[in-house]
Order: structure tokens, then C-alpha cells, then sequence
């Protein structure tokens, strides 16, 4: 899939929203990608996956033991990588703040896993993530995702599979310019 078959996938679900928005990383932005709408459709979320999946080498894709995605957005994209890749999926949630596995998800010592988010801005919820499967006795492979919003700011101990890389400015709470100050902030995503 291409960048724009992507975007074009985001349009059809009324998935790209403009506005002002605060990220979940804390960050804002004119721009937005609710990817719980482009993934609702199950149809769409496996070619989604299975394009991710596409990205990464074969050799990789035969080493993965286990897809393991954070909650709450993570969950979808995850689950259908799991099916692209024909392994368990699995999530971690945070009911006290901090990633853990339960519903009776664990991990085997050793057991390789494929990080899957469906944004990641600044790295720092895979970052906790990759941490929390380590805890768990895993090792994080390779991390994918279906958006890369980093600016390649960021970077990650393994490698990272993006389906599409977007560059929407995000700003600190200080830096916002007037236009965005403007306009009323939403705040989309899963953390409050």
C-alpha cells in the first residue's frame, strides 16, 4: 500500500480529522487519526495488517512467537496481525498506571514478540510497552505500527515497521501557534 492508499483508506472511515486536538502523548495538532474508526471495519483492519506485515522481512515474520499491542489502541491492529501472521495475539493494559499483562495473558521465557501499536508520537507508550515484555520474560523483536507521527525523533532499541510515515506538526502546550490557541481543543484518544 501506498502513502496515499493509506490516507485514502483513513478519508473513507472519516478517520483524518482537523481541528485542535491533544494528543495522548500531551502534545497538540491540527490533525488526527482515530484509527478506531479506520479499523472498525474488520475488513479494512486486515488489509491494514496484512500491509504492515508486507513491510517487514520474511525472516522476521517466521521468528515472531507472539503479537503483543498496548490497550486500549493497540488492540485491533494487533489482533489482526496476529491473523496476518498466523500467532497469538495478545495486549497489556495499565490499571494502575503501568503496562502489565492479565486476563490470564503471560509471556514464555524467551518468547519473541512483535510490538503493534496503531500511532506511535513519541515512543514513549512502546517504550513502556517493549519495558513490560521484557518484565514478562519476552523480547520485543521489532515494533510496527500502521502510523509513525514520530518525525523520526524517536528511535527504538529494535527495528520499527511503520505502515505510513506523517509528518503533522504536534506542538508543547507553550508553543502552540495563534491559529491552533484559537481554535477549542478535543481531546480524542484512550488517556485522560
Amino acid at each position: 500500500m501506498t502513502e496515499e492508499d493509506v490516507l485514502s483508506e483513513f478519508r473513507a472511515s472519516e478517520a483524518l480529522l482537523e481541528g485542535h486536538f491533544k494528543l495522548s502523548s500531551g502534545r497538540h495538532s491540527a490533525h488526527y487519526l482515530q484509527c478506531a474508526r479506520v479499523l472498525m471495519d474488520p475488513m479494512r483492519a486486515g488489509r491494514l495488517a496484512s500491509a504492515i506485515a508486507a513491510t517487514m522481512p520474511r525472516e522476521l515474520r517466521s521468528e515472531i512467537d507472539k503479537v503483543v499491542s498496548p490497550a486500549m489502541g493497540g488492540i485491533i491492529i494487533g489482533h489482526e496481525m496476529g491473523r496476518a501472521l498466523g500467532k497469538e495475539a495478545i495486549f497489556l493494559e495499565r490499571p494502575t498506571g503501568i503496562f502489565e499483562f492479565r486476563r490470564g495473558f503471560d509471556l514464555k521465557p524467551g518468547e519473541k514478540v512483535l510490538l503493534v501499536e496503531d500511532v506511535v508520537t513519541t515512543g514513549l507508550s512502546s517504550k513502556e510497552a517493549m519495558a513490560a515484555v521484557a518484565e514478562a520474560g519476552g523480547e520485543v523483536l521489532a515494533l510496527a505500527s500502521l502510523v509513525d507521527r514520530t518525525g523520526d525523533d524517536v528511535t527504538f532499541d529494535v527495528p520499527y515497521y511503520p505502515l505510513v510515515r506523517i509528518a503533522f506538526p504536534t506542538y508543547a502546550e507553550d508553543e502552540l501557534p495563534a491559529e491552533l490557541a484559537a481554535t477549542p481543543v478535543t481531546k480524542p484518544g484512550s488517556r485522560k
